[in-house]
């Protein structure tokens, strides 16, 4: 794949990354849904390139195993002991649904990590399918709370501390259908397209040196995909096969990505 975005091909930005990601070191990595699917298996690559991972998840249980798996991660022989060991990460409860729980985690890490180098708001959810008039209110409102003001909610904690830093990457989750369109997931679909129209609005309010991309992740055998494709979902990618694709695209974003629109 050589598709061009912020002036250097995929591929090229790839083989920079393979170390670990652009202009190498450790970077801080806050990734919003890190219990299951694409946030778990990105936290885990990231975290095997000897980055830190800031995660949150509404599962503790799924954060306890979060971190025991870490902690295979940072005894592999892929991976430095030294800058990949559990104690390193920080893990803590939050529902990006409320402002007020975001900004709990914006006070625990600055207080333990600093200010991320690299947000990625990829907590969602997905309508079980339905036609809209038959899709739940309490359902509808769930997609939108997390999707779209779980995404705001993030940035309006964080972004305020990444404009003082004078630098940061926010790379908002999007989906194929924030840019097209489907039967039965309406709700979905209006989240995503409001993802896209979030991040394209806040590009350009942002200071110079610091940058908001929207990422389609493509099609991944993930539980959101299954309750929409059923059995077929198996057809596709898993999430762990999808992440060091991933890890090297987002580890080599710029401020000159502002505003872009990006597919994996």
């Amino acid at each position: 794949m050589t598709t061009s975005f912020g002036g250097m091909n995929i591929v090229n930005r790839a083989a920079a990354a393979t170390a670990g990601g652009a202009g190498g070191g450790n970077r801080t990595v806050l990734i919003t849904g890190v219990g299951k699917g694409l946030g778990r298996a990105l936290a885990l690559e990231i975290a095997k390139r000897g980055h830190t991972v800031v995660g949150c998840s509404r599962s503790q249980d799924r954060l306890t195993s979060l971190q025991s798996e870490l902690s295979s991660v940072a005894s592999s022989p892929q991976s430095d002991s030294a800058v990949s060991s559990s104690d390193r990460h920080f893990f803590m409860t939050v529902d990006v649904r409320s402002n007020s729980s975001v900004e709990e985690l914006a006070r625990a890490v600055m207080e333990k990590k600093g200010v991320p180098d690299i947000i990625v708001n990829n907590a969602g959810t997905i309508n079980r399918n339905n036609r809209i008039w038959e899709v739940p209110e309490e359902e509808f409102d769930t997609v939108i709370d997390t999707n779209v003001k779980g995404t705001a909610n993030v940035m309006r904690q964080f972004i305020p501390l990444m404009i003082e830093n004078k630098q940061g990457i926010i790379v908002n989750m999007s989906s194929g259908w924030g840019r097209s369109a489907a039967a039965q997931v309406a709700p979905y679909c209006a989240s995503k397209w409001a993802v896209e129209g979030l991040s394209r609005s806040v590009a350009k309010e942002l200071p110079s040196g610091l940058a908001i991309v929207a990422l389609n992740p493509g099609v991944i055998n993930t539980d959101m995909l299954m309750s929409c494709f059923g059995g077929s979902a198996a057809l596709y990618q898993t999430p762990e096969a999808w992440a060091p694709k991933a890890a090297s695209m987002i580890l080599n974003l710029t401020a000159a990505d502002n505003g872009a629109s990006l597919t994996v």
